[in-house]
């Protein structure tokens, strides 16, 4: 019986290890989903950097003063 316990804990080893290498390459080829634009957010950002390319942006300084911040 104690044959059978540790051939029984030497696979459980062996197979936490397999899941923590294959944790370790998820983790470093997993992508971060907030660094895709959608279609919307894309048109947004393209008006943004234009807004800004014709001076029609406000400074963060600016908009402060004219809250009263």
């Amino acid at each position: 019986m104690e044959l059978m316990a540790e051939t029984m804990n030497i696979q459980i080893t062996e197979e936490l290890k397999a899941i923590r290498k294959d944790l370790a390459f998820i983790k470093t080829h997993m992508f971060d989903p907030d660094t895709i634009m959608s279609v919307e957010e894309e048109q947004r950002f393209k008006q943004a950097l234009q807004e800004l390319k014709e001076g029609k942006t406000t400074t963060l300084s600016d908009l402060k003063k004219e809250l009263g911040l």
